[in-house]
Formats: structure tokens, sequence, C-alpha cells
């Protein structure tokens, strides 16, 4: 895969697991990227035609995206959630987040998915500290930790394991928010 370009910054290829599994994405719905650093996934969704809103602590590297993304500038840490809409979390048809972890944050980001929305989520999990960083257990997921977080939404892939290239560890799921019609045709997604 090639990686985007930013000025004289190089992006880095979006991940693959973002990438397989962005198609449950409605079209024209609205993706929040969550700690979203050089924004490799802001500038994958926006050619995609998705309005992109990225959020981090530090957005010297997406500067030039300004113009197609909405960014916000934020210690999502330290600060309260300020994406809110009549002081409720604002909703977004796609929220993705990879080599982040939050837990406080976590209910906010469910609370943010639209009925139908996508939670695409990959980071750091147990056992990344027998091979480097993060090597802190704040920072790493125990083991099925993102099933348990998306119990109630409808699990379309899950991954618990090692990745050789570079070596880590990675927990990520892909999973769906219920429509509000539960009893409602069943949900259609391409595998």
């Amino acid at each position: 895969m090639i990686a985007l370009t930013c000025g004289h910054a190089t992006r880095g290829a979006p991940s693959p697991w973002i990438v397989r599994w962005s198609h449950l994405v409605k079209p024209g719905d609205t993706v929040l990227d969550v700690a979203c650093g050089a924004g490799r996934h802001l500038v994958w969704f926006t050619e995609r035609g998705h309005p992109c809103t990225g959020i981090d602590r530090d957005l010297a590297h997406v500067q030039d995206l300004g113009k197609k993304v909405a960014l916000h500038c934020a210690d999502i840490e330290c600060s309260p959630w300020p994406l809110l809409s009549n002081g409720l979390p604002a909703l977004f048809g796609a929220i993705v987040v990879t080599n982040y972890l939050w837990r406080p944050l976590i209910p906010t980001l469910l609370q943010s998915l639209s009925p139908g929305g996508v939670l695409l989520y990959e980071t750091f999990a147990q056992g990344n500290e027998t091979v480097g960083r993060p090597a802190r257990a704040d920072f790493l997921l125990r083991h099925g930790e993102l099933l348990e977080i998306c119990r109630g939404m409808h699990t379309v892939a899950y991954e618990d394991g090692y990745l050789d290239h570079p070596p880590r560890f990675v927990q990520r799921i892909a999973a769906l928010r219920r429509e509000v019609d539960a009893n409602g045709p069943p949900l259609l997604y391409t595998l």
C-alpha cells in the first residue's frame, strides 16, 4: 500500500484493518477519527466521499487538511469532550480509533455513534509489553476487552493476537451499533 503524503512529511498508509472494513460505513456518513495523528484515516475516508472530523491534542501534521475536514484540537484525556450537540455527544456514522486507548473516553465514543453506525477500533493488547512499546497495562487492552466494550452491538469482525511486521500484539474490532428498531430486518453487510 502506498503511503499518503503531507507536504514533506509522510502520513503513512491507512491501517489494513480500517481499509478492510471501511465499506461498512454508509455512503456519505460522517467519520470521526479519534487521536487522528498525521491524518492517514482522514485522507482515506475523505477520498471516499465521507465528511470527516479529526480530533487530537496536536494537529500540526494535519493542518493541510483543514479545508477538507473539521479539525478539533483538544486534550481528550484532561478536558471535557468538545464534540457536543445540544449538550450531548455529537453523532457520527463511523468512529475510527487506531493505536490509542483512553478507557474513560470509551462510553462517550459509544454514545457518539449513530444508530447503524460502525466502530472501527484497533490498538495494542496485552502481550505487547514483551515486544515493545507501549508496555504499560493502562495502554494495553485486556484479552477480549473490545468484545466486552461492544456487547450489545453487532460484531462483524474481531481479532486478538500477534502481528509480526512490526512486532506487536493487537486487538481490533469492526462493530455496528444496532438500529433503533431491533425487530426490523437483519443487518446487511458484505464480508
